[in-house]
């Protein structure tokens, strides 16, 4: 009986996947520093949200809503607040859950025992040795202007209008779906 359960333990548990990173899961935006949520991004203080669309959308919609033309579309986009000038620049970032499926390394190790291969070779476990990923995208904005470096920053005087600008912005991009209804909105 003993040796059963442990049998029926150690096949529960190759059957289980680890998590080892989960993505984080923001309702409505978070404000962060940029390299705190994503190595690669700016230091400055960024303004995220998660992007249920495809790849390339807010590229679309800012493309189409700014009327860029396909020119400086990441870097140094203009709007204005209140008669003054600010600049955005914005990522399209990725940050993939990721777990350790067990199972599929395991048979792998077995096999590979069984066929008397000396190097590992995977059969059955995907690429890095049962590691599964799945992606989560996010769109990061940092805003600048000619006075202030960073905008976002907690003692930033335009914090408050530029947060509820993007927060506009955000809401907008997400609720359409034909961008060039933005141009007439405008």
């Amino acid at each position: 009986m003993p040796r059963l359960l442990s049998f029926i333990c150690a096949i529960l548990v190759l059957q289980s996947c680890i998590p080892l990173r989960v993505a984080p899961t923001i309702d409505d935006y978070r404000v962060t520093r940029g390299r705190k949520f994503k190595r690669g991004l700016p230091q400055r203080e960024m303004f995220v949200f998660q992007d249920p669309k495809n790849a390339g959308q807010f590229y679309d919609y800012v493309n189409t809503k700014f009327e860029l033309n396909d020119e400086k579309v990441y870097d140094d986009v203009p709007f204005e607040i209140h008669g003054d000038t600010f600049f955005f620049s914005f990522y399209e970032v990725e940050i993939a859950d990721k777990s350790l499926n067990l199972f599929p390394f395991a048979l792998d190790v077995f096999l590979n025992g069984a066929l008397g291969n000396e190097d590992f070779e995977p059969i059955l476990s995907e690429g890095s040795e049962g590691v599964v990923r799945q992606g989560n995208w996010y769109i990061a904005i940092e805003v600048y202007s000619d006075s202030e470096k960073d905008c976002l920053l907690p003692d930033s005087l335009s914090r408050e209008a530029v947060l509820k600008y993007l927060s506009a912005v955000k809401k907008e991009y997400l609720s359409t779906h034909n961008y060039n209804e933005v141009v007439f909105k405008n």
